[in-house]
């Protein structure tokens, strides 16, 4: 079982999505105070994913990306308190329910919230291969490790523009490959995800220019399948929230 160290331990926390009292699990449940949302530090150094990814991206991705949806979803959620009150995983569930005002920004400030702090989640490790039950789900649903990643792989290169591919999980455990465009998350479809890897230009362009396909090769070298395995229980348990 992996060990978080406490500064990932407090990202986890917010990765969880957002909480008033963040706790270090990546399934608790998130209610803030509107307009409190904050950016988590990464559970890991700017250069943990060196070579595979430059500590520049990731500080221009972390720093600049990432903290825009997090002040632009705080700026909604100000203008309507009660939003906030709710779980980001049932906002991003029934953005037709939400005001009309802000479900635009919801849906992209709010999505890109939640696949970020996924997406930070998962990395930081040294690659490899899932093991376990994790393992054996990739076998009976994507018919091995190897076909998932090439399906996955040639899925995020089909992303037109910018988008993310992900591994989708399920309260049965049963994994599946999907793509959104954007900042749409599983989350919109009242499922989750696994994994997921982004295909936005500004994930790597600054190493791998346009080769988005040498990028997404690359990006297997640094998940950390010790997090997703935790993802995977928590998906099984009924407690994963993005």
């Amino acid at each position: 079982m992996h060990t978080t160290s406490r500064r990932g331990a407090l990202f986890l926390g917010g990765a969880a999505a957002l909480s008033v009292a963040a706790r270090p699990r990546a399934a608790s449940a998130q209610q803030v105070a509107a307009g409190s949302i904050v950016l988590p530090s990464l559970p890991y150094g700017f250069d943990a994913n060196e070579p595979h990814i430059d500590a520049q991206t990731m500080q221009l991705h972390h720093g600049r990306h990432h903290a825009a949806y997090v002040a632009a979803l705080n700026t909604a959620l100000r203008e309507h308190p009660q939003v906030s009150q709710q779980p980001i995983e049932r906002i991003l569930g029934s953005l037709g329910e939400m005001p009309e005002a802000i479900r635009t920004a919801l849906r992209n400030n709010g999505g890109g919230h939640v696949n970020h702090l996924m997406f930070w989640e998962i990395m930081g490790g040294r690659g490899g291969a899932p093991t376990g039950e994790l393992m054996q789900a990739v076998d009976r649903d994507l018919g091995g490790f190897e076909k998932m990643k090439t399906d996955f792989n040639a899925m995020g290169g089909r992303v037109f523009g910018s988008g993310w591919v992900f591994v989708t999980v399920d309260r049965d455990g049963k994994l599946a490959l999907a793509s959104k465009s954007n900042q749409d998350t599983p989350l919109m479809d009242n499922g989750r995800a696994l994994i997921g890897n982004d295909v936005w230009e500004h994930a790597y362009y600054l190493k791998y220019n346009n080769r988005r396909s040498d990028y997404l090769n690359a990006w297997w070298n640094v998940v950390n399948w010790d997090r997703v395995a935790v993802r995977y229980a928590a998906a099984k348990a009924g407690t994963l929230t993005i």
